[in-house]
């Protein structure tokens, strides 16, 4: 039998670590096993993947389904089904399992479901259809037995060491993201989260894992990003695995770790403050700051601790800090996420990724969802819609407080201005919500802007507010040539040309020209963005003052 484990991404960037180890760990197991993997995008032309599938001409087709690709896949599906009646279609993946038989009910070309943990259920789904025998005994499926859907036995957790490493080469990585797993499972109970189903966490050993992640350093590849749900959990773990990649840093590979901050102690920070800028990027989960929130999700952190390690990674310089909030949980009203945006918005991460709670099927979350009064969408990411304690209209506002954020915060592009014009409102918060009304007022909103019309967007935002235009005209241009030499200049930026002479000096040379910008700020200042030498973790320029002009006449 021929076997194809096919996985549509979000983005070509990302890639699918599941369906390459059900591929490794079956051809473990059954010596000759012929399994091929198909990695697609949701951006893709469905006819593009449909064709692919097709002439490929498999015997089983199995699925890796999640949120963001379900509608995709079903409508695959359905089509293959039809193109290739004599193929076993299979789904496997979190957003199948726990709601196998409802969904084979609706979908009759659905043979099965691999349910959970998928390696050694599908090496012993793959040996039983190979030899034609019954699917009695396979733990770990839901199957068509005539007219009936049958659930058999779970599976119980197989050891992280059983699992083969499963990038025998890097060839198709060259432009993507590798993800690397050194242990499963989550010792946290958070009620919206699927991980909190497997408490008991599983560790890789570490000489295996040192082992792989030298094959990674090796090969110079740009970023291995860990899908450990809390990778310190266990100090001694993430400080074997922190160290080594410090002792082998090739100065090129970033390392991705979803992690607890308050569960960091001195000798981890001291660690961490020793990495090269840009080694080590950390994900933070905070959700809320809201106390009775967190309770009531189960999720146990200790908030000053928090904010103490970011604080004192902040002070290192060297770690890209990615911290996260949920809108939608409950007991937290708008105000209450208002509160919480700005105390996670005043430890000033890197990045601030504004989400919105996902009711997942099999959560307990979705047990609840009575009694907190959720409503979510029918369809997938099935995002919520209201709450007891919010209306749609208020996540409407949260959702223009998102979009603000990605484009004049998490871009990293107004690190001069949006700090301070913050300032200039009675939270983080409301500034940027007075920024998504002003979009919203002018028919801004929805269209597609270029990086310089965002400059100048919000200028005009800064005049209708009253504000000092004098200096955010001057923060707005040490933003714009922070990033790069830009070609064209916004419309409040002073003509250069008056100072032709003045600039001469640092425009001797192409390469000089190329490599540096002159910049002339109102109080007559002149600054130089070096761009061949640049801030290793935000990739800004370096700049320095050069002079001071004479007022003209």
């Amino acid at each position: 039998m021929k076997f194809l484990l096919a996985a549509v991404n979000a983005k070509y960037i990302h890639s699918n670590l599941g369906v390459y180890c059900l591929k490794a760990y079956g051809q473990k197991r059954i010596p000759g096993l012929k399994a091929e993997i198909g990695e697609y995008t949701i951006n893709q032309q469905t006819d593009q993947i449909l064709q692919d599938i097709y002439l490929r001409k498999p015997d089983f087709l199995g699925f890796s389904c999640y949120i963001w690709n379900i509608s995709c896949i079903l409508e695959l599906g359905r089509d293959l089904s039809r193109l290739l009646p004599n193929t076993e279609i299979w789904l496997g993946g979190p957003e199948v399992s726990y709601r196998a038989e409802e969904l084979m009910e609706k979908e009759p070309w659905i043979r099965g479901v691999m349910a959970g943990e998928g390696e050694a259920t599908f090496a012993e789904l793959a040996a039983v259809l190979e030899e034609k025998g019954s699917l009695e005994p396979v733990r770990g499926i839901v199957w068509r037995k005539g007219d009936a859907v049958v659930r058999n036995k779970p599976r119980e957790p197989i050891s992280m060491d059983e699992i083969p490493f499963c990038y025998e080469d890097l060839e198709g990585f060259e432009h993507r993201i590798v993800y690397y797993e050194s242990s499963r499972g989550c010792p946290f109970s958070c009620s919206y989260c699927l991980s909190s189903i497997d408490k008991s966490v599983r560790f890789r050993s570490l000489d295996r894992v040192k082992k792989e992640l030298d094959f990674f350093l090796e090969r110079r590849v740009p970023q291995v990003k860990f899908i450990d749900r809390t990778f310190n959990c266990r100090k001694s773990h993430s400080m074997a695995v922190w160290t080594h990649i410090l002792e082998h840093d090739n100065g090129v590979t970033n390392f991705h770790f979803e992690i607890s901050a308050d569960l960091l102690d001195e000798e981890e920070l001291a660690l961490l403050g020793k990495m090269r800028p840009g080694l080590v990027q950390l994900e933070i989960g905070v959700q809320s700051t809201n106390l009775r929130t967190l309770e009531e999700i189960r999720r146990k952190t200790d908030l000053e601790r928090l904010k103490r390690s970011v604080d004192t990674i902040n002070g290192f310089h060297n770690i890209h800090q990615h911290l996260d909030l949920i809108a939608g949980l409950p007991f937290e009203d708008y105000d209450s996420f208002r509160r919480s945006f700005d105390q996670v918005y005043r430890m000033k991460p890197e990045q601030l990724q504004l989400g919105f709670l996902k009711v997942l099927s099999g959560s307990h979350m979705e047990e609840a969802a009575a009694e907190y009064g959720l409503v979510w969408r029918s369809c997938p990411p099935y995002e919520v819609m209201r709450t007891s304690w919010l209306s749609y209209g208020d996540l409407i506002r949260l959702k223009g407080v998102e979009n603000m954020v990605e484009v004049y915060y998490n871009s990293g592009q107004f690190t001069e201005t949006m700090p301070e014009l913050a300032e200039e409102f009675p939270g983080p918060f409301e500034c940027f919500r007075e920024l998504w009304e002003y979009y919203e007022r002018n028919g801004l909103s929805g269209l597609s802007h270029s990086r310089l019309s965002r400059y100048e967007i919000l200028y005009r935002f800064i005049q209708e507010k009253g504000l000092d235009e004098n200096k955010y005209r001057d923060l707005l241009i040490i933003d714009l040539y922070l990033r790069e030499n830009a070609k064209s200049r916004p419309f409040f930026a002073p003509d250069l040309r008056q100072y032709k002479e003045e600039l001469r000096q640092f425009y001797e040379g192409r390469e000089s020209r190329q490599n540096r910008h002159a910049e002339v700020l109102g109080d007559g200042r002149i600054l130089v963005f070096d761009y061949g030498k640049r801030d290793p973790l935000t990739g800004n320029a370096a700049v320095r003052t050069a002079g001071q002009l004479k007022e003209k006449g």
